[in-house]
């Protein structure tokens, strides 16, 4: 028998039953005996009572069972595990509580005596899980001081030893959403430099599912490209990487839950995106930027250097060519539009660091050199 059958046949039992107690309210029967002795006046009242009371439970018993225990199954699942564990010890502290008084209470001359336990399991179970829920950081942070503490003496005193100071380094990074679509990150973490524990908060994931799903191709490409990611690092055994429930409920955009989340957790941000850059570093979080991070490990070239170059395009400007480097930095050739589709050795004239990156500027090496006769 299924789960929803067995609980419609409970919920007519009990409407039942109601039905029954209601009838016998009326007809003033107290046993069954009465009602074999009086079977024909309170048949007339009681069994109509009992079938009815049945019909309705059978009626309602999706309403009173399963769809409420559905709202509460898909409403549980996003719900933070922290907020979980934090109701779920406030509710218990807050029922100890309304034990401790419930016999002092009972005691009360009625109607007192008989509500005020129940209403007091009521009101001191919500107060603490209320209490739990807006004062979760404080209490838990509280049972932690001593572990907390001795934990910072290690760390400052080894920092202190090596003269680095007392800040601790971040050791959680909270990956983006941009980032992870982007892909770099992989190599980078298999390269060994992210020192930390790389962290993927539930809603970014969401994020990344809804873009998979999209109806676009482009975009649907990059999510799965994305999850694809994900997936590469959680096989990399030399990567720690853990998603995260925490969904700060004082922000909507995932950007600023992000930025709320590092703060909380004081955690560096992982990613591409250049506004969520700014805005973070505004409110004091760390910022690690993949971008940045590409431009500060290009090959350095000076001027004077020589390179060879193969020019693939028209450049802005009037005779200009463009190529590009192995890790794609733009190297803008004067006087290179004739040598499209060429190799060609350039001399480097001018490097200049721009927020899009390196750009050089350089020129054929055959137009540096005298010409014959020519002194």
């Amino acid at each position: 028998m299924r789960w929803d059958r067995f609980l419609r046949v409970v919920v007519l039992l009990i409407g039942a039953w109601l039905g029954w107690e209601l009838g016998r309210t009326f007809t003033g029967i107290r046993s069954f005996d009465e009602l074999r002795s009086t079977f024909g006046t309170s048949a007339q009242v009681i069994i109509p009572s009992i079938l009815g009371g049945g019909l309705v439970g059978f009626l309602i018993a999706p309403w009173v069972t399963v769809r409420p225990a559905r709202a509460l199954r898909s409403s549980l699942r996003g719900v933070p595990t922290i907020q979980l564990l934090a109701g779920t010890g406030g509710l218990a502290v807050g029922l100890m509580i309304a034990a401790l008084l419930a016999y002092p209470l009972s005691l009360l001359p009625n109607p007192f005596g008989t509500i005020l336990p129940f209403a007091g399991a009521i009101l001191f179970g919500y107060l603490a899980v209320t209490v739990m829920l807006v004062r979760q950081k404080e209490i838990f942070s509280f049972f932690r001081i001593g572990r907390g503490d001795e934990r910072d003496g290690e760390r400052d005193g080894a920092a202190g030893e090596f003269g680095l100071g007392s800040k601790p380094a971040h050791s959680l990074m909270l990956l983006d959403t941009s980032v992870i679509i982007d892909g770099r990150i992989a190599d980078v973490a298999e390269t060994g430099f992210l020192w930390g524990t790389l962290a993927v908060p539930r809603f970014v994931l969401n994020e990344l599912q809804y873009i998979a799903d999209s109806s676009d191709v482009l975009r649907r490409n990059r999510g799965r490209r994305g999850l694809e990611m994900l997936d590469r690092l959680q096989h990399n055994e030399a990567v720690e990487i853990l998603f995260l429930d925490q969904d700060p409920s004082d922000a909507k955009q995932v950007d600023d839950k992000l930025i709320s989340l590092g703060m909380e957790l004081n955690a560096a941000v992982v990613t591409n995106d250049y506004n969520l850059n700014r805005v973070a570093r505004l409110q004091g979080v760390t910022v690690l930027n993949i971008n940045e991070l590409a431009n500060a490990v290009k090959s350095v070239v000076l001027p004077g250097e020589e390179m060879e170059i193969r020019v693939i395009q028209e450049g802005k400007e009037i005779n200009q060519g463009v190529g590009y480097l192995e890790d794609g930095t733009m190297v803008v050739v004067e006087n290179g539009r004739r040598h499209l589709n060429d190799l060609v050795l350039v001399q480097v004239t001018k490097v200049l660091q721009t927020n899009a990156g390196r750009l050089i500027f350089a020129a054929p090496e055959v137009e540096q050199r005298p010409r014959v006769g020519q002194r």
